[in-house]
C-alpha cells in the first residue's frame, strides 16, 4: 500500500500540470467568441484591403499574447489597440491567441448559431 502513494502523487502531479498547461495555452472556442470584435480590422479579408492591420490568423500563440500584453502595459503604442485590450484579462489574451494561432489565414466565415 505504501508504494501506491508515490505513484498516485506522481499521477496527480502530471494531471495537474497538463491542466495548468491547457489553461495557460488558452481555450480556442472561447477565443473565437472574443475574436468577433477583432475581426472588423483583423479578418483575413480586411488585411488584404488594408495593410495597416496586421494578419493575426496563423500567428504564433506566444507572439499574440505578448503583443496584447504590450498594448495593455503601453510597451506598444496604438491608441485603438490600447483601448481594445483595456478590459482583457490574461486568460482572455491566451484564449484569443489560441484561436488566432489555429487559423490558417483563409477568409474567416463566422459559424451560424
Amino acid at each position: 500500500m505504501k508504494r501506491f502513494y508515490p505513484v498516485a502523487i506522481a499521477i496527480l502531479m502530471i494531471l495537474g500540470a497538463s491542466q495548468a498547461s491547457a489553461i495557460q495555452r488558452g481555450d480556442p472556442q472561447r477565443g473565437e467568441e472574443l475574436a468577433q470584435a477583432c475581426l472588423a480590422c483583423h479578418s483575413a479579408d480586411a488585411v488584404r484591403n488594408n495593410p495597416e492591420w496586421p494578419r493575426l490568423h496563423g500567428q504564433y500563440h506566444e507572439y499574440l499574447v505578448k503583443a496584447l500584453q504590450d498594448y495593455k502595459t503601453g510597451a506598444r503604442q496604438d491608441p485603438l489597440m490600447q483601448q481594445q485590450v483595456e478590459g482583457l484579462s490574461l486568460q482572455d489574451k491566451r484564449d484569443l491567441a489560441a484561436w488566432f494561432s489555429q487559423q490558417d489565414g483563409e477568409l474567416y466565415v463566422p459559424r451560424r448559431p
